[in-house]
């Protein structure tokens, strides 16, 4: 037999097939072994064995490939055919290539799930990682019950005072608005901090949307970054285009009112008494000049000037002083007890999109920076607040995970007052736990977890700044519970990444990553600190000052 440039006796055929076959017997068995040791260092004990179970089919049907390789070997040695030594060594590599295939894809998916090691970070020489960093259970349980909470009756008070001012408010607005020819105002929906249930220290900061809509005779047409034929460019991820049109503006509209028909042609809908007169008060109202499309700077003017002017109609009912905090903003206002108490009120106008509980928004709260026009970012926030709602009712009673985002938010506020503000918000930091909260069991969400889901949340959090991505968890997530009732538009859209205007900008980038690693440095300190000072009573007012400063 001819094999290459020399020929190959039956004897030396026999030696290299029968060598060649356990070489790939003993390379089978140390895969077989290097992958069962991986998957018990990295494996979470509150994960799924379901992953072990399948590790250990894995290793059974190695196990039995390597018997019917033995038995392939003892048949090798009766038959000195070209065609049998080709097909036991191509029944070999599709075997490797098979289970190669099966290992990557179960890997993708312990990746999803599992804590992140600290060797999958690239971190800088010396610095802590969650991994290292040192929590002592004694004094994060005293940190989480003393100085996280604000107390859940005040906060009622709060939300109760501020509810019946808003609905007072929005009242006298709708009062000075006649419905055929100005904006209609609909019911403020509450999200954020106050709403959740995770509100840390003050000021109390309530955030209240509030839906606006066109006169009966317009209405709003969308444009979504995720449709089809979208021409909204990359930057504006997550964005829309929205357009003030007239109700019938399309062919079935008559034309008698913007068209000379002429002495001899008679309308059948309108009599030659009948004048047709097209007003543009709305367009010039609230579009960009010479446009049809809705402007956010024209909004955020007619919304002040309109607060401004219901207020001065019910001022005389109150005995507190109500101010605009921010002219940047349509009405962050900032109410001023007599008692010298301070409530701070976000009153965000928005514009629903059509029947789903997607709003277009100004500007989100905690955004220092807004798209320019005539884009308008979507706000899930009444999505996410229902997420947490659904995550309610099926985690343990007193579970832990609004406690690990009270920490995980109280410390990086705290770095903030240290090391100057952060690019990282507390948006990043609820969308990572949401994250999580999609991906591990319920159970792992008890109470004595808390040290362990705290270091998810800083794993998480760590991972993402390192890939450069944090995607939203409701645009392109399939695994948002189905009663949430998301549309499918954005659960087909692709994953909107969060940390996009970071990671554009290097300087940025860098001053949030060493923001992070600073925060995870000084957390024990920071947590031991706080909790040996509560008891001389000087803890609140260090806080308040420095939220409030």
């Amino acid at each position: 037999m001819e094999l290459g440039s020399r020929h190959w006796t039956h004897d030396e055929l026999e030696d290299v097939t029968t060598s060649r076959l356990q070489q790939t017997s003993l390379c089978l068995k140390v895969l077989s072994c290097s992958c069962l040791n991986v998957l018990h260092n990295t494996t979470h004990p509150d994960e799924d064995e379901e992953l072990v179970a399948r590790m250990r089919e894995h290793e059974e049907r190695l196990e039995m490939e390597q018997a019917k390789l033995e038995e392939e070997l003892s048949q090798q040695e009766q038959t000195t055919s070209d065609e049998g030594y080709s097909w036991c060594l191509w029944s070999t590599m599709s075997f490797i290539i098979f289970f190669t295939i099966e290992m990557y894809r179960v890997d993708l998916l312990d990746a999803e799930i599992r804590p992140v090691e600290d060797e999958d970070i690239i971190s800088e020489s010396g610095s802590v990682t969650p991994g290292t960093m040192v929590l002592d259970k004694d004094v994060l349980r005293n940190f989480c019950d003393k100085c996280t909470y604000t107390s859940s009756h005040e906060i009622w008070r709060v939300r109760e005072f501020v509810e019946g001012f808003a609905d007072d408010l929005l009242e006298s607005l709708r009062s000075m608005c006649n419905r055929e020819t100005d904006v209609e105002v609909g019911d403020f929906v509450g999200i954020g901090s106050m709403f959740e249930s995770w509100k840390v220290g003050r000021p109390l900061i309530c955030d209240l949307i509030v839906p606006f809509s066109p006169p009966e005779e317009y209405c709003f047409q969308f444009h979504l970054w995720c449709n089809a034929s979208s021409d909204i460019p990359p930057n504006m991820q997550g964005c829309g285009r929205i357009k003030v049109i007239r109700c019938g503006d399309n062919e079935e509209h008559c034309l008698c009112g913007s068209a000379n028909l002429g002495d001899d042609m008679l309308c059948l809908l309108h009599s030659r008494n009948d004048t047709i007169t097209v007003d543009h008060t709305l367009e010039e109202l609230l579009c960009s000049k010479n446009t049809h499309s809705l402007a956010k700077d024209h909004v955020m003017k007619w919304f002040q000037i309109s607060v401004t002017k219901a207020w001065g109609r019910i001022s005389h009912k109150y005995d507190f002083e109500v101010t605009f905090r921010n002219l940047d903003t349509a009405g962050a206002l900032k109410i001023r007890l007599r008692s010298g108490k301070v409530v701070l009120l976000n009153l965000i106008p928005v514009v629903q999109l059509e029947d789903t509980n997607a709003y277009f928004v100004l500007h989100f709260p905690s955004d220092c920076d807004s798209s320019p026009d005539p884009y308008w970012p979507l706000s899930f926030a009444v999505y996410e607040r229902n997420l947490l709602r659904h995550f309610a009712k099926r985690l343990p009673q007193n579970s832990c995970h609004l406690r690990c985002f009270q920490i995980v938010t109280f410390l990086h506020r705290r770095q903030g007052v240290l090391t100057g503000k952060s690019a990282l918000t507390n948006y990043h930091l609820k969308t990572v736990l949401l994250h999580l909260l999609l991906t591990k069991r319920p159970s792992a969400w008890g109470i004595s977890n808390m040290e362990d889901r705290l270091r998810d949340v800083f794993s998480f959090l760590q991972r993402s700044l390192q890939e450069k991505r944090l995607n939203h968890v409701v645009t392109g997530n399939r695994k948002i519970p189905e009663e949430v009732n998301v549309p499918e538009i954005f659960c087909k859209a692709e994953p909107i990444n969060l940390f996009r205007s970071i990671v554009l900008h290097k300087e940025l980038y860098a001053a949030t990553v060493k923001h992070f690693h600073e925060m995870l440095r000084n957390a024990p300190v920071l947590m031991q600190e706080y909790s040996s000072h509560f008891s001389n009573g000087g803890l609140h007012h260090s806080l308040d000052e420095n939220v409030s400063a």
